[in-house]
């Protein structure tokens, strides 16, 4: 385990020196990698810019998120090519009926949520499953959009409050703490639907006074 730890880490050294003179492009490619196909460090990568320059936490929060988005196009392809049958031989049949329900209840939210989760939750395998269940392109790169700028939003917060070395402890905190991380995350979910559904009954009430 402290073998796999020190190769980690040093891995994680050798992009940020690679990446640092790219500035918030070095976000972003590093962001798109990691969503279309090579596990990469990124939030180590969003904590480092940001501990260094907290005044542009915002711009590196949303070149993450928008290289997240882009990046995940690859597993769109591959998922609307694969189908069904691979998906569901590859999750099994309980879990497949499961993911397929979520998102055929509320297809936003069954991206939304992944997209807000760090690692080591898999979440490319809902990526591939919106691709299969034919999610609109369009919506699907803002879900996960939406939930990469929550996520790296939060991991701004305790880069700032706590220095970068938080990022070491998010993923031990959401593995024995899944049922607390799960509570924030449903909370931040009903946030989110209440603004989405006030601001429709909004330009329903603008339409009506037309």
């Amino acid at each position: 385990m402290g073998v796999i730890k020190n190769l980690l880490a040093k891995w994680t050294l050798l992009l940020w020196t690679l990446l640092k003179p790219l500035g918030v492009w070095g976000v972003f490619a590093i962001a798109a990698i990691d969503s279309a196909a090579l596990g990469m460090p990124l939030d180590p990568i969003v904590a480092g810019y940001v501990y260094l320059q907290p005044q542009k936490f915002w711009l590196y929060v949303l070149m993450a998120s928008a290289g997240s988005a882009l990046g995940s196009l690859i597993i769109y392809a591959i998922g609307y090519e694969m189908g069904e049958l691979v998906l569901e031989k590859k999750m099994g049949k309980e879990k497949f009926q499961r993911v397929r329900a979520r998102f055929e209840k509320h297809e936003f939210l069954a991206l939304f949520v992944p997209s807000l989760m760090p690692p080591p939750f898999p979440f490319k395998l809902f990526a591939l499953s919106a691709a299969v269940f034919e999610m609109h392109i369009t919506h699907f790169l803002l879900a996960i959009f939406v939930g990469r700028v929550v996520r790296f939003l939060i991991l701004s917060a305790l880069v700032v409050l706590f220095g970068p070395q938080v990022v070491e402890l998010i993923g031990p905190l959401f593995r024995q703490h899944a049922g607390l991380m799960g509570a924030i995350m449903a909370v931040t979910v009903g946030l989110v639907v209440l603004l989405v559904l006030r601001s429709k009954r909004k330009n329903k009430l603008a339409v009506v006074k037309r």
